[in-house]
Parts: C-alpha cells; sequence; structure tokens
C-alpha cells in the first residue's frame, strides 16, 4: 500500500467536496486482476458503531473497524483499529466521519489485497465520488463498493438466480449493478469505485468465496468489527 502521492483525508465539508470533485474527474489506470478470481487475495474493511446509538451519529462517537483479507475461503490476514468518529454522519460526506478508522484498519494487516471490498458506494454519489472510491485512492488499491442498497441510483432488481445483475443508473450514467450472489436472498448493490468499472465489480461480488448473499470477506471483516466492540 503505497503513501507515496496518495491524496490525504479533507478535515472540512468544503476540502472534502472539492477533494471528491478532482477524484470523480480522476483517470487512474484500470486494475486487471494478475490472477484467477480464486487465487486473488481479496480484502475487506468494515466500520461499526456503538449498539443502541440514537440518532444519525455524532463526531466524537466510539468506532471499531476492521480488515480481512482472504484468498478463497482462507484467511491471510486480519486487523482491527478503534477509535472515534471524526465527524457527524451526513449522507454524501461519510469520508469525513469514517476514512481515517477505515484507513488505518487496512494499512494494520500485513498482506496487502489484490483489490479491497469496502462496505460504501463509489461512483453512486452526489459528486461521483464515494468513500470505496475515495478509500481506495487514499490507499492507492482497487477498491469495490458493496452496500445493501443504492445512495441515490436506481435500479431494477435481477432475476431471481444466482449469477444475475442488473444496473444501478444515476442521472441517466450507469454507476453500478445489482448483483444477486444466491436465490430467494436479496441482491447487494455493487460499486465501481476506484480502478474498477461496473464489470469488475460484479466479476469479483460473484466469484469471491462463500454462500451467504455477502462475499466472505465483508462478513468476515464485519465479525471482526463487532467482536471488537464487544471487547470494548
Amino acid at each position: 500500500m503505497h503513501e507515496h502521492g496518495a491524496p490525504t483525508w479533507p478535515r472540512s465539508v468544503v476540502e472534502l467536496v472539492e477533494a471528491q470533485r478532482a477524484l470523480a474527474v480522476a483517470k487512474p489506470p484500470r486494475w486487471h486482476p494478475l490472477a484467477e478470481p480464486g487465487f486473488l487475495a481479496v480484502g475487506a474493511v468494515v466500520i461499526c458503531f456503538p449498539r443502541g446509538m440514537s440518532g444519525p451519529g455524532a463526531s466524537g462517537d466510539r468506532a471499531w473497524a476492521a480488515a480481512a483479507v482472504m484468498r478463497g475461503r482462507r484467511t491471510l490476514a486480519e486487523a482491527t483499529a478503534a477509535g472515534q468518529a471524526a465527524a457527524p454522519y451526513e449522507a454524501g460526506l461519510l469520508a469525513l466521519r469514517e476514512g481515517p478508522l477505515l484507513e488505518a484498519a487496512v494499512r494494520a494487516l500485513n498482506e496487502t489485497p489484490d483489490i479491497l471490498l469496502v462496505d460504501a458506494t463509489g461512483r453512486d454519489h452526489p459528486r461521483r465520488a464515494g468513500l470505496a472510491l475515495h478509500l481506495g485512492a487514499v490507499l492507492d488499491l482497487p477498491t469495490v463498493g458493496i452496500t445493501h442498497r443504492p445512495l441515490l441510483a436506481e435500479g431494477n432488481w435481477p432475476a431471481d438466480r444466482k449469477g444475475e445483475a442488473a444496473p444501478l443508473v444515476l442521472d441517466g450514467e450507469p454507476v453500478g449493478a445489482w448483483v444477486r450472489r444466491r436465490e430467494h436472498a436479496r441482491p447487494v448493490a455493487a460499486h465501481a469505485a476506484w480502478r474498477t468499472d461496473i464489470e469488475t465489480a460484479v466479476a469479483v461480488v460473484l466469484q469471491t468465496a462463500g454462500s451467504h448473499r455477502t462475499p466472505e470477506p465483508l462478513r468476515r471483516a464485519r465479525q471482526l468489527a463487532r467482536l471488537a466492540r464487544a471487547d470494548g
């Protein structure tokens, strides 16, 4: 994970909006996997906050981030980072709140993933630069966003068959896709993010290990974050 020349986390809304606009028009080289899907080291990072929080969240909230790297069903590395939310929650400005702690968890890994799954959007964003994209730029890692629902984009669910996908569109522009990882289960939203396009996002979501509706590395990272929270 290279730090030289990579962007950092803005300290204010004005700085973040400016950074997002710059990231939205950046043209980094497209990521092309060097290994077959089953041999890729797929990372994931998740953040969680205290149980029973009321309201949308404030600056200073306690937070636990966790990252995991898997090759197929084998775990290669795990790491956690605890701290405080750097800003209150506000849609479209999630990087201010969560970015630094997510970065800390990924940088604590002793194995660099080939690609990183992020519990956030990418191009599905008011300025086309959501947290999944921003984090990838900061870490200099290709990223794919995976969420339960889109932020602004819209699109019909795909057919109820494993492997089906359907476009998510924002202002007439495809920015991601609904992806069905298993039959009779709600699809996940896959988001093109840093150095990835929609086709890559869909492929990674479908080819990553696990039979659950959520890819296994993301499930593992979420478990780790919750365990860290339970340990206080």
